[in-house]
């Protein structure tokens, strides 16, 4: 089975810059990478009480004092500076944006990038964060994911553009340019929970979830049990056991000597690869990676270890 290889970009936190951006982008791609990713939040709250799904104790990692580029935005910036690499957001909050606005900032993106996005989605965790955006639906928020979703590929796809659903009717309208990628650019799906699964089981072209959660990693049993599920689900929708593909995204740890360890994705390269052929063994055939560092220097040192001596150790 052949696999990808894309990176998190440094799109927020202490390496975001325009330079940092730009300069990782382009080595990713020099290193012939498939991806460059970045993810979403608009405002960071001050004072946070949701629980954060992906640390042990719950606690934001996120600070409010430091740089996080809109990721559509961000991403138009990597269009311009790019010629091969594909771009994702990992993932786009879908209920925080207008469907219609969203839909045609996508297809612009896709349009002018000539077909390189991926457009990767979740449903926001932060309740904080919906209500200082003026948002009421934080309850609502998975149906209206689903209501927004059919929204992007309505007006993608159909000609006329028409979509009737619970807030939005759309007819008698045009929407040009379309996305260059048919039938529309890959939705892939992120979130562990049964709504998640059968999300990703209607409308999704991969599902894509976070590979570390508390207290330990997302290990390839229960990876493929879930994926499972989302393969017969996929039937019960009147699609293909096949037709979501299966991403995995994980932080990656490098030592300079073999690791007695608790959790996978650290130590060195050989202990790594073996890791990743695990995860091949059970259908992923596109890997997110991000590094345990907040140095540039070091974050570009990492992306071209893992290139040149643990991709080269992978079957392809």
């Amino acid at each position: 089975m052949s696999i990808t290889f894309g990176v998190s970009l440094p799109s927020r936190g202490p390496l975001a810059s325009p330079d940092n951006l730009k300069t990782t982008a382009l080595l990713v791609d020099k290193f012939q990478y498939e991806s460059g990713w970045v993810s979403d939040h608009i405002v960071i709250p001050r004072s946070i009480d949701s629980k954060y799904p992906y640390s042990s104790t719950g606690a934001s990692p996120f600070s409010e004092d430091q740089p996080y580029f809109e990721p559509i935005s961000a991403l138009n910036f990597l269009a311009g500076c790019t010629n091969n690499l594909k771009l994702g957001t990992h993932v786009l909050i879908v209920p925080y944006r207008n469907p219609v606005l969203t839909a045609k900032m996508l297809a612009t993106l896709d349009y002018l990038s000539e077909g390189r996005l991926i457009v990767g989605v979740g449903v926001g965790w932060m309740k904080e964060e919906f209500e200082a955006l003026g948002l009421d639906h934080y309850t609502a928020r998975g149906s209206k994911t689903d209501e927004y979703l059919s929204i992007y590929k309505s007006v993608w796809m159909d000609e006329p553009n028409m979509y009737t659903g619970t807030d939005y009717l759309i007819e008698n309208v045009g929407f040009s340019p379309k996305p260059i990628q048919t039938p529309h650019p890959p939705l892939w799906i992120g979130g562990h929970s049964k709504p998640a699964l059968r999300r990703a089981a209607k409308f999704g072209d991969a599902w894509m979830p976070i590979g570390q959660r508390p207290p330990a990693i997302l290990d390839p049993k229960e990876l493929s049990e879930k994926y499972k599920q989302i393969q017969e689900m996929a039937v019960s929708n009147g699609r293909k056991e096949d037709s979501v593909d299966l991403c995995f995204s994980s932080t990656i740890t490098f030592s300079n000597e073999p690791e007695d360890r608790d959790n996978m994705m650290t130590g060195i390269p050989e202990q790594i690869a073996a890791d990743i052929r695990l995860y091949q063994d059970v259908g992923v055939q596109n890997f997110i990676l991000s590094f345990n560092t907040e140095d540039i220097t070091e974050l570009h040192e990492c992306i071209q270890k893992f290139a040149e001596d643990v991709i080269s150790l992978v079957p392809r």
